[in-house]
């Protein structure tokens, strides 16, 4: 049975480490998956899923307003898919999270997401919200905070290394921008007494 899958954490916590091996599994068993990755996150390339430890490989891209149901099922008349693949899920739309949705029951094809939780600010993305919302299953993929504890937050820092309070919810960067901390140290961080 198909479901809609949600894999979320904090940065740097390997998701699309995680994603990547996943999708080789399956391939590695002789099935197909078909991989996409939002169209305006280029850190790795154009159209590619890339993870800090130094593996990647080539996806789809999707875009805001981009009707990810037709999409699919478009991939899926060119031929079977085992599993759909959804790297930096955060900047989906609720209405690409309910495509999707409609892809796992009337195409029956399974589809994981994997993507950021909360932003800088501690706040959902609209895209996390909704797949907390209506996935099936959802499976945390931890980080540390360099305290030990558990990661859940994170922090966006200037060039500066200070800590930014305010600014655009997205923008994208890695460890040079972003720092993911345990919900102690975070309010530290931002100064909240």
């Amino acid at each position: 049975m198909a479901k809609l899958y949600f894999h979320y954490s904090t940065m740097n916590a390997g998701k699309s480490t995680v994603l990547l091996q996943a999708a080789h599994n399956y391939r590695e068993r002789g099935m197909e998956t078909y991989l996409l990755t939002a169209a305006f996150d280029d850190r790795g390339g154009k159209g590619r899923i890339s993870s800090r430890i130094g593996i990647g490989e080539e996806a789809d891209t999707f875009a805001p307003g981009e009707d990810l149901f037709e999409k699919i099922a478009a991939r899926l008349e060119r031929g079977r898919v085992a599993c759909v693949f959804v790297d930096e899920a955060q900047f989906l739309s609720k209405v690409q999270v309910w495509q999707l949705a409609r892809a796992v029951d009337d195409l029956g094809v399974p589809v994981m997401c994997y993507g950021l939780r909360v932003d800088f600010r501690g706040e959902l993305f609209p895209g996390s919200a909704a797949l907390l919302a209506l996935a099936d299953e959802m499976r945390e993929v931890r980080t540390i905070c360099h305290c030990g504890r558990k990661a859940t937050m994170v922090v966006r820092q200037g060039a500066d290394g200070l800590v930014l309070r305010d600014g655009a919810q997205v923008q994208i960067g890695g460890n040079e921008t972003y720092v993911s901390l345990c919900r102690r140290h975070w309010r530290a961080a931002v100064a909240d007494a």
